[in-house]
C-alpha cells in the first residue's frame, strides 16, 4: 500500500515570496498573511486581499504626522497607546486562531487603550480609535468593507480624512453597536472626543503643508 503524504501544516506551508504568487480572488487567513515575505504591503478584508497604495506621498505622511502629534502628546502617562502604520490590527471575529481570523488591515493611525488587546503583532481586536487618510489607491469596495468590519468589530471612532477635499468625517458607535455620522468638517474647525479628555485637533493644522 503506497504511503499517503498528510496535508501539510499551517508551519508546514510555504513561504509566498512573490506578489505574483497571490491569487487575489481566493480567500486568505491571518495564517495565510504571515506566509507573506515580499515587500508590497497587503491588507486582507473579510478574506480577500487588497493591495495598498506604494509609498504615501509627502502630503499624506505631513497630515498623518500632524494628527498622530496632537494625540502622542495628550497620551504621555496615559493607558492608552497611538501607532501609526505599518502595525497590523486583526479583527477576529469567532476565535483569535490565525486560521479563523480573515481581516487584516493596517490604518494610518490606532488607539488602542485596553492594553490586553495589544501583543508582539500588533493589536488583536478593536482599536479604541482608527484613522483613514485617503489616497487616490482607495478604491469604494474597500472603503465600504472597511467601515462594515470596523462597526462589527466595535470600534468607537472611525476617522477618515481627504487630503484633497481637506475635510475631516468621523463615524462614533452608539449603544446598539451602529455607527452614527457626524458633521463634516474643514480647515477652520477642531475636533475633540470623548476617548481622549482635553484633546482638541485643530483642522487648519492638520491641513497646513
Amino acid at each position: 500500500m503506497k504511503n499517503i503524504k498528510p496535508y501539510p501544516t499551517e508551519e508546514e506551508l510555504p513561504a509566498i515570496k512573490t506578489l505574483n504568487e497571490v491569487d487575489f480572488s481566493a480567500t486568505y487567513s491571518y495564517a495565510d498573511y504571515m506566509r507573506f515575505e515580499f515587500e508590497e504591503r497587503l491588507e486582507i478584508i473579510k478574506g480577500y486581499i487588497f493591495e495598498m497604495s506604494p509609498a504615501p506621498s509627502r502630503i499624506h505622511q505631513g497630515i498623518l504626522t500632524n494628527i498622530f502629534g496632537p494625540i502622542y502628546n495628550i497620551l504621555k502617562g496615559k493607558p492608552c497607546h497611538v501607532y501609526t502604520a505599518p502595525f497590523d490590527v486583526r479583527l477576529a471575529k469567532k476565535t483569535q486562531e490565525d486560521k479563523e481570523v480573515f481581516t487584516v488591515v493596517q490604518p494610518d493611525i490606532v488607539v488602542v487603550c485596553d492594553q490586553d488587546k495589544l501583543d508582539k503583532r500588533g493589536c488583536i481586536g478593536a482599536p479604541d480609535i482608527v484613522v483613514e487618510i485617503l489616497s487616490p489607491g482607495n478604491n469604494k469596495k474597500e472603503l465600504v468593507n472597511k467601515y462594515e468590519v470596523y462597526e462589527e468589530a466595535g470600534v468607537k471612532e472611525y476617522w477618515i480624512v481627504s487630503p484633497s477635499e481637506k475635510t475631516f468625517f468621523r463615524y462614533i458607535l452608539d449603544d446598539k453597536g451602529k455607527f452614527q455620522p457626524t458633521k463634516l468638517l474643514t480647515a477652520g474647525e477642531e475636533v475633540t472626543t470623548s476617548i481622549l479628555p482635553g484633546f482638541k485637533l485643530v483642522l487648519e493644522e492638520v491641513f497646513q503643508d
